[in-house]
């Protein structure tokens, strides 16, 4: 599942670290001479190139979709990034030594950013595959032990507040890419880790189906996170055990 960096990945790393340098030598410069020439703005101008203007996504498949997921969620990914749960060269750079108070200012910016979502892809997938797809995202699977994704993730598979994603308005190739990392490590959570469970039950058969499904989807103009699950999760998971935002 892992894929080797693309000439246009090494562009966009690029890009956003000569963008963090200028940011970082502004706010210095600032500082210097009078108010800081600092807003929340210029903090996120690393973030936005690579995942677009107010964190919408953007062409480049990889980069995922950050608006409007709950802030805890954003807060805890970029606080795995640091920790060395998760792993990307440009993540690792931006988190790796900034306190839990600014990466919760970051996550409460993009999680505030209410913006639309563009249509999905077309998809090649055939309805077979399709059909197992939504089974498995919405009555999951006895047989493998597999709860269905939008008992986790929210109704409407927009995420749950304040720590559970969204699973829609993301490409087919970040989805496969994610489960595959949380299906040879490479990916983790916080313990108990309910997804890299889960993930190591499923067939790579059923990988591709459930991400070609969700891939699919259209978003209902205005549609938001829930607040609350419909049901108590039957899972465990370290980072939104008891509702807990933080891992």
């Amino acid at each position: 599942m892992n894929r080797p960096l693309r000439p246009s990945l090494f562009a966009w790393i690029a890009t956003a670290l000569l963008t963090f340098g200028c940011a970082h030598a502004a706010d210095t410069a600032g500082s210097a001479s009078g108010p800081a020439l600092d807003s929340i703005e210029q903090r996120v101008k690393p973030c936005t190139s690579c995942h677009g203007n107010e964190g919408r996504a953007t062409r480049e498949g990889y980069f995922p979709r950050i608006a409007g997921k709950p802030a805890g969620y954003l807060f805890n990914q970029l606080v795995n990034f640091r920790e060395g749960r998760r792993h990307f060269p440009m993540m690792t750079y931006i988190a790796q030594f900034q306190t839990d108070d600014y990466l919760h200012e970051i996550a409460a910016y993009f999680s505030a950013q209410q913006v639309p979502y563009p249509p999905p892809e077309p998809t090649k997938s055939t309805a077979a595959v399709l059909e197992r797809g939504r089974q498995l995202v919405t009555e999951g699977d006895s047989s493998l032990n597999i709860p269905a994704c939008n008992s986790c993730h929210g109704n409407r598979l927009l995420g749950v507040a304040p720590a559970v994603p969204g699973l829609l308005g993301v490409s087919q190739d970040y989805l496969t890419a994610q489960l595959g990392a949380w299906r040879t490590g490479v990916r983790a959570a916080a313990a108990p880790d309910c997804m890299g469970q889960l993930v190591r039950r499923m067939h790579p058969e059923d990988l591709d189906a459930a991400t070609a499904w969700l891939a699919s989807q259209a978003i209902p103009a205005g549609a938001e996170p829930d607040t609350a699950f419909a049901h108590s999760p039957s899972l465990q998971c370290g980072s939104i055990l008891q509702g807990n935002p933080s891992p």
